[in-house]
This record gives structure tokens, sequence and C-alpha cells, in this order.
């Protein structure tokens, strides 16, 4: 386990890369994929099972990033891990790259499921778990779901046949930055409160700020000590967190900085 000063380092260079991969590419997702930046520091080096010599294969931990639209974000952490090349980076959204702008797991090593159609995400995440169960394999599963994306009703259904077949290894992260493309999500079609939903479908429902390493780290020990049910993380973030202009701003939901804004969001992580 790695301290959480540590953490803040793999972030900050997390989003940094994020934000020069969308520039570079001048298309792609910086909003959603900085926001839940924290969120993946913490599981891909304090949680998962995961490196650079079994990321090719099945038998470890696996992670289903189901709003597939925060590739710069998965990327980036890989990088970090050191699973892919970080020059690989400058290659995202390019014409043959393996780092398309939605993440296809025959491409890209480390990546567990290819999605990108909203709302399907988690019904992989599912079958992956109950397979786990089947298979009696204790490895666990984690699934990342937009609150925009909630919207979607497959969402549900998935959420009802997880606890349907009591998948206590599933633990599924709702990043909770309240926008989407289209503006707040409570005006375009409200899927709030989380909580009560997620409880009413008998999932056990921790309720955290996704920017602070104590309670990141927190959800994830109380979801693993949780039997006979599956477990949600409803983190509450800041879409673009970490660059001034972007922060709780749903323009930058899929808007590329240009140089000058690039130039001055990189100064700004920097900082931090």
């Amino acid at each position: 386990m790695i301290t959480k000063e540590k953490c803040i380092m793999h972030a900050t260079n997390i989003r940094m890369n994020i934000v020069k991969m969308v520039s570079a590419a001048s298309s792609g997702h910086p909003g959603g994929s900085l926001s839940a930046a924290d969120i993946l520091t913490w599981l891909y080096f304090n949680e998962m099972d995961i490196d650079k010599d079994n990321a090719g294969g099945i038998d470890r931990d696996r992670f289903v990033l189901s709003k597939g639209h925060a590739s710069p974000l998965l990327y980036a952490v890989l990088a970090e891990k050191g699973i892919i090349e970080e020059k690989e980076l400058s290659t995202f959204r390019k014409i043959d790259s393996k780092l398309q702008g939605h993440p296809n797991m025959n491409y890209v090593k480390g990546v567990d499921m290819s999605t990108g159609s909203l709302g399907q995400g988690l019904s992989t995440a599912v079958g992956m778990a109950l397979a786990n169960k089947l298979d009696e394999n204790n490895h666990r599963i984690y699934c990342l779901i937009g609150d925009g994306e909630s919207e979607e009703g497959q969402i549900w259904e998935a959420t009802m046949a997880a606890a349907h077949y009591k998948l206590d290894n599933l633990c599924a992260i709702v990043d909770f930055n309240g926008l989407q493309i289209d503006g707040n999500i409570t005006d375009v079609m409200n899927p709030t409160p989380f909580d009560k939903k997620f409880e009413a479908f008998n999932w056990n429902v921790i309720t955290i700020d996704g920017h602070d390493f104590d309670q990141i780290e927190q959800a994830f020990a109380q979801a693993k000590q949780c039997k006979g049910k599956p477990t949600v993380i409803i983190a509450h973030t800041i879409k673009g967190k970490g660059v001034s202009y972007m922060e709780n701003n749903a323009a930058w939901h899929g808007s590329a900085p240009n140089e000058q804004q690039c130039e001055q969001a990189l100064k700004e992580l920097k900082g931090e």
C-alpha cells in the first residue's frame, strides 16, 4: 500500500496526462475524467492486485469503466502503473492508435471491458462477479458509473440482478459530480436520490467525498467487509477537479482545451 501523499502525487500526474492527451487530440472528455482521478488512483495503487505482469490475464481483480467516454482517465492510470507506456498517451484518438476515444479490451493491455455505450458496463461487471462466484474465484470486480449514465434503465436492471445473486464481490462507484453533457443531471433526467434507490435494491451504500483519500480508503475497506450483498460507493466529486476553469462547468464534459488553456491547466495542477 502506498501513502496518501504518494496517492496525491500519482493523481496529479494522472490529471496532467488527461489534460495533455485531450488537448493534443483536440477531442475527448476531460471533465468526468478529472473528477474520478482520485478514486481510480486509490483503486489501482492500493486496492486492486493489478500490475504490468498480470494485466493481460483475468486471474486478478478487474475494473469496468462503464462511463467509457472517460477513457483518458483509464489510459492515464494504466500509464501511471506502468502497464502501458506513457509515450503511447500522445497517440490518443489518433488514426490507428490503440488508445481510442472509448476503451477497447482487444487492443489495450489492462482494459477489462470495451465500453462506450452508456449503461452497459455495470451489466458486464455483474457477469464477471457472478462468474467469479461460480468459479470460486475470490478476486473482486469494480465498476465506475457516471451519474448521468445512471439515467439509463439498464443500470437499474443490473443493480437488481447484482442484489438478487448476492454479489458481495462487486463494488460499484458512482462518480456523482452532478453534471452531464447537457447540464445538471437533475434538470436533464433526475436520477437522484442515489442512496435511497440503491438501498431499495438491497445494496450496501456508502457515501463519501470522492476527493478525500481517508474517506476513499475507509469506503473500499467497508466494501470488502460487507457480505451477502453488493456495495455501491456514492462519491461526491467535482467535475473538472483541479483545473479552475473546468470545475463545475458542464461545457468541459466533452470539450478539449486549446494550447493556451492546456498550459494554464498544467500550471495549476503543478501548483497542487
